[in-house]
């Protein structure tokens, strides 16, 4: 579910509304690459979000995220000047200094404009001024690129599985009712390399990324308010993701979800009722918004014999919103250890947590 952030709540805080204009995901959908790595025009909103784990040779770690969103706002074809807006491009930019102690975020919105922002099937490509993702080839290896005052980083992306669809029969259902849905696929296990370079002093890393991609029109009901999102890369080279999606009465919602990854790339589809996520007393509280955020988590699959605690280095991972288009959200690298059919396992990850300074705007 990114539903893994800029997520739905940035989208759904600038357009509250679901345009009916628009495809819904349905059941049946089938997924075609490199086709899919591309852009929906005929869903109203779409996000490519990656986020990984990457250390240098003597172990000095980094969290990175780069995050793309369209918005469609306009289906009338017969606008093509250069400035005539028919999608606004969204993007989000942090690095984790996990051993610094240091958080570097930063958001960005443009029009398309004369290649300002944009996506791309034949050059491969999405981007948003500077900031970039490119596929390199029909397997779905992936360039990133992204530069700022502060840090930059190139890195180069290759998977070491196919694409995982998530949900049931080409959807992932978020809430009671047709179309309350997204399609959503992952890139779960992504061997990253490359350069960083902050405050002016390089580093050459190597870690893990995860790339999620979603498009859907309308997914959330208003007794949502917030979710918690993980994804976890464990040693045995297996993967999951896992959501809840939190209502107002404070319960877990039924339709809360996630997936498991085996080492060959098999999935199983897990239903709220198999697995918890339970915070376990470490919080961080947020000094520009007042949110309290859980920081340490117990991950619980008991069909799979896994337990995980979930922790983090940088407590401080809150990206909050300059403008008023951005409200604010907590995305930030984890830690996970435990243990797996009684035997020791530990992985690494990322953790989005929404809606805990104010409830999510969600669509009508």
């Amino acid at each position: 579910m990114k539903s893994r952030a800029l997520s739905a709540a940035l989208v759904f805080a600038i357009f509250p509304a679901m345009d009916t204009s628009y495809r819904v995901a349905l059941p049946g959908y089938r997924y075609e690459f490199p086709r899919d790595f591309f852009a929906h025009p005929d869903f109203q909103t779409e996000w490519w979000y990656t986020t990984g784990n990457v250390k240098t040779a003597d172990g000095q770690a980094f969290g990175f995220e780069l995050t793309f969103f369209r918005q469609s706002i306009d289906r009338d074809d017969t606008k093509r000047g250069a400035w005539d807006v028919q999608d606004l491009y969204l993007a989000h930019l942090a690095l984790s200094d996990l051993d610094g102690g240091q958080f570097y975020h930063l958001e960005r919105v443009n029009r398309a404009g004369p290649g300002i922002a944009g996506v791309n099937l034949q050059q491969g490509k999405v981007w948003n001024g500077n900031w970039s993702v490119s596929w390199m080839q029909r397997g779905g290896a992936q360039q990133l690129a992204a530069q700022n005052d502060d840090f930059a980083f190139s890195f180069l992306l290759k998977p070491e599985k196919s694409p995982v669809i998530h949900g049931e029969n080409g959807v992932s259902q978020k809430a009671d009712g047709t179309g309350r849905a997204s399609h959503y696929f992952s890139q779960t296990r992504l061997k990253t390399s490359g350069s960083l370079t902050l405050k002016g002093k390089r580093f050459e890393v190597s870690g893990l990324s995860w790339m999620d991609h979603e498009f859907f029109t309308h997914q959330l009901s208003s007794e949502q308010t917030g979710w918690d999102w993980f994804s976890i890369q464990l040693e045995d080279k297996t993967e999951l993701m896992l959501f809840i999606l939190r209502r107002k009465d404070g319960s877990i919602d039924p339709f809360s979800a996630g997936t498991y990854v085996d080492t060959a790339g098999k999935t199983v589809h897990l239903r709220s009722a198999e697995f918890s996520l339970q915070p376990q007393g470490a919080t961080w509280k947020s000094p520009a918004t007042g949110a309290v955020y859980p920081i340490e988590w117990r991950v619980s699959v008991p069909k799979l014999s896994l337990s995980l605690i979930a922790k983090t280095k940088l407590p401080q991972q809150e990206l909050t919103g300059k403008t008023k288009f951005a409200p604010s959200y907590w995305e930030g690298a984890m830690e996970f250890s435990g243990t797996r059919e009684n035997k020791a396992t530990r992985g690494v990850g990322y953790l989005e947590m929404t809606g805990y300074d104010r409830p999510v705007e969600m669509s009508k």
